[in-house]
């Protein structure tokens, strides 16, 4: 095991009603792995520290996601990048050498030739250092064999195959972090331990992931998740939206941020948390599916959204999807007991006219005419400067989008 500082909490196994204690003695659900790992060094050894680092290596955006959420702990147990014995049997099983589930491998890549094993390495990061890793691994990855494994496929049509091919770099490094300071961004990312102080206590806490600016049917989605059958009257949502890195035709992340930020000023409601997570998407489906609700337990989640294609992409040659419509809801309903969480299946609703947001059951069994508007039209009536209706986008989200 990597050394870090942990905060301490029980590892029994607890089904989805069941909390342990916390910090603060807080009843919330424990961290995957039983601790929440805490990888920041003490401010008085952290100038030592870096006097030891004998190579520096720059992140990429993706690096310092992937360099932050370790540090906080949201990758929990894990308490560095992945050595080449975890990073296969994840790609391979989606689980570590211990039996841990992990929906997508973690590794930092390089192209350098002479980083070797049992170098100490300052990672940086558009001018500051993040962290010192201690090289314990260091292999030449069978990329094709990642591709098939994690993303079902290896055609460059995928964007995360894309991107560990086009992307990432030669060598892919294993070992020990040590975090020095978090990286600088224009939306701030509360740690695990900070969103767990502000979770009430004993109750259910209901992650909603997004990766794109928030609309009407998002609110209205999550609001009713409150209500789900197996939610408590007393829970509430953490709106948890992804804000790092993405696919190339998405709104950037810091724009995506400032419209979470303008709704969560005037929806007052004592039941919704809001928080970030600098995070880089692969969508990956499935195995993205598991890799959110690792997260999202660490960061106190009892249950988790998933909607009809989460993370899904299509073909950028044929639009053809690269996975079923419920393929993440039936990868992750099925580990979700494992994980000792509960998942509240995405409603499909739509807009009417005679009863605005409904299911898409409702409107067909009783005939409604249902109103519809596609990502593509939303982007060009935006770029028009044409008038979007309401009953799809917050009026303030979209002045955000169309001033930024």
């Amino acid at each position: 095991m990597q050394s870090g500082r942990i905060l301490e909490t029980s590892s029994l196994l607890m089904t989805a009603s069941q909390h342990s204690p916390s910090d603060k003695s807080k009843k919330l659900i424990a961290p995957y792995g039983g601790t929440l790992v805490d990888l920041m060094v003490p401010n008085d050894q952290k100038e030592s520290l870096k006097k030891q680092a004998n190579k520096t290596l720059e992140c990429s955006d993706r690096n310092a996601c992937d360099v932050e959420l370790l540090v906080v702990g949201a990758f929990s147990p894990e308490r560095g990048f992945m050595h080449q014995a975890d990073y296969d049997s994840v790609v391979k099983t989606h689980r570590t050498t211990s039996g841990h589930l992990f929906g997508l491998p973690i590794v930092f890549d390089t192209d350098k030739e002479d980083i070797k094993i049992g170098d100490k390495v300052l990672l940086t990061y558009k001018g500051q250092n993040l962290a010192i890793l201690e090289v314990q691994d260091k292999w030449e990855p069978n990329k094709v064999l990642e591709a098939k494994g994690c993303y079902g496929t290896t055609s460059l049509e995928h964007p995360a195959v894309n991107m560990i091919a086009t992307e990432r770099k030669k060598f892919y490094l294993g070992g020990r972090i040590q975090g020095l300071e978090l990286p600088k961004r224009v939306f701030p990312c509360r740690t695990p331990a900070e969103v767990r102080m502000d979770l009430p206590d004993g109750e259910d806490v209901v992650a909603f992931q997004c990766r794109n600016p928030i609309h009407r049917a998002h609110y209205e989605l999550f609001t009713r998740a409150l209500h789900a059958s197996n939610v408590s009257k007393k829970a509430v949502v953490l709106v948890h939206p992804t804000c790092g890195p993405t696919q190339q035709d998405d709104i950037p992340g810091a724009i995506r941020f400032q419209t979470y930020e303008r709704l969560a000023t005037e929806v007052k409601n004592p039941q919704i948390k809001w928080a970030y997570l600098p995070y880089s998407m692969h969508m990956a489906g499935p195995r993205e599916a598991l890799q959110h609700m690792i997260i999202r337990r660490n960061y106190g989640c009892t249950h988790f959204i998933i909607g009809r294609d989460m993370a899904g992409c299509k073909s950028s040659l044929t639009g053809e999807d690269f996975y079923g419509p419920y393929d993440a809801q039936n990868f992750a309903k099925e580990l979700a007991p494992e994980l000792t969480m509960e998942t509240v299946p995405s409603l499909n609703l739509v807009f009417t006219e005679e009863e605005g947001y409904v299911t898409a059951e409702h409107a067909a069994a009783r005939g409604l005419h249902i109103k519809k508007l596609s990502g593509t039209q939303f982007r060009k009536m935006l770029r028009n400067g044409e008038e979007i209706p309401e009953w799809f986008a917050f009026k303030s989200v979209v002045e955000v989008l169309r001033t930024t």
